[in-house]
């Protein structure tokens, strides 16, 4: 149900003090009733009940890397119960996250543009409620031996490093992290097709296929890229600092919240209050960043993890205060994802595909 405007109703003054007959004490009475049910009718949805706790219930497709992390702070800090949301976690990858939502086993699900747009051109029915992250924290790591073999390090210019990806064997487990490193060969002159392709299904078997000496290098979000280089089996060549086209301010890149059109058009108001705890989420990231705090978070949902990893993990991505989207923004992604070629057509979004009806206004608490 939607929300109501109550603002036309204005007390004036206040009558001098009567006896109440009968129905003046009922019309009080409707009245009051009426209050409150337009009070539930804003709070609750045709197609969301509340538990014996008050809260209402929802389950999030979740992943590994960096950029799922603030639906975790979002739990950890109370958020999702501030709002009257309880939240079950389901652990899904880039191509099983949208069969995800589509099937209804998860409501809600953070996707990259890339996904969205794909999602899209194949008339699935999905809308973006809100942004939780920006720029696009990936990183190309090669195994030890790769590195050793070509003198790379940490430091190697790009235009080395992308002459010795030739003819080497890379590792993606998307379609959008494989193109994301064609275009930083591209950059550098150097042909994609002259890497021999392995497709992974998640950062994990993108890990053990580089030990066991499957592949050469992978490309993928961070931690896993620094977390390898970090045990000493690989070295990160390429991140957005050394490679700046996968910043936000140069493709516009980011996180979106993404649902289904039906499932928001009949929980309207549980949207709202899911966007609102994610944008509480990314506000205190943006705040808290470089603290203790933060960190204690992050490797409670990222056991294993180093601290060192998690510390240069969460400052890639731009942490939003506001969950709310822009045209120009749009406009960037657009031309970026466009540009990737990894899309059956042209996109364009209109005001269909994405809305920022549910992200509450002035920002982040």
């Amino acid at each position: 149900m939607r929300h109501h405007d109550t603002d036309g109703f204005v007390v004036r003054g206040r009558a001098p003090l009567t006896r109440r007959g009968p129905r003046a004490m009922a019309a009080a009475t409707a009245i009051a009733l009426g209050a409150t049910l337009l009070t539930a009718c804003a709070d609750s949805d045709a197609g969301s009940t509340a538990g014996k706790d008050g809260l209402v219930s929802v389950t999030v497709g979740s992943g590994d890397n960096i950029f799922d992390l603030p639906m975790k702070v979002a739990d950890a800090q109370g958020y999702f119960r501030k709002h009257g949301l309880k939240v079950k976690f389901v652990s899904v990858t880039a191509a099983t996250g949208p069969a995800a939502l589509q099937s209804g086993s998860v409501q809600f699900l953070n996707s990259s543009p890339t996904g969205f747009l794909s999602a899209l051109a194949k008339g699935v029915p999905e809308v973006a409620i809100g942004a939780d992250g920006l720029g696009n924290p990936l990183g190309i790591v090669v195994s030890k031996k790769f590195a050793d073999a070509h003198k790379l390090t940490d430091s190697t210019p790009g235009e080395q490093v992308a002459k010795a990806l030739a003819g080497s064997t890379g590792g993606a487990s998307s379609a959008n992290t494989k193109a994301e490193a064609s275009t930083f060969l591209k950059s550098h002159d150097v042909d994609p097709g002259k890497v021999k392709w392995v497709s992974l299904p998640s950062p994990a078997a993108n890990k053990a296929a580089l030990t066991s000496g499957q592949i050469d290098w992978f490309i993928t979000s961070e931690p896993t890229p620094l977390s390898i280089q970090q045990s000493g089996d690989g070295v990160v060549v390429v991140d957005p600092e050394r490679f700046p086209d996968w910043t936000a301010e140069q493709s516009g890149y980011g996180e979106l919240v993404v649902a289904r059109k039906d499932y928001v058009g009949k929980n309207a108001a549980t949207a709202k209050k899911f966007v609102a705890a994610i944008q509480d989420a990314t506000a205190y990231m943006n705040a808290h960043v470089d603290d203790t705090e933060l960190l204690d978070i992050a490797k409670k949902a990222m056991p294993g993890t180093a601290d060192e990893v998690l510390r240069d993990s969460l400052k890639q991505p731009g942490w939003p205060t506001s969950a709310a989207m822009k045209d120009e923004e749009w406009q960037k992604t657009l031309d970026f994802v466009n540009g990737l070629g990894v899309l059956t057509k042209k996109m364009t979004v209109t005001a269909d595909d994405w809305t920022n009806e549910y992200a509450p206004s002035g920002g982040g608490s």
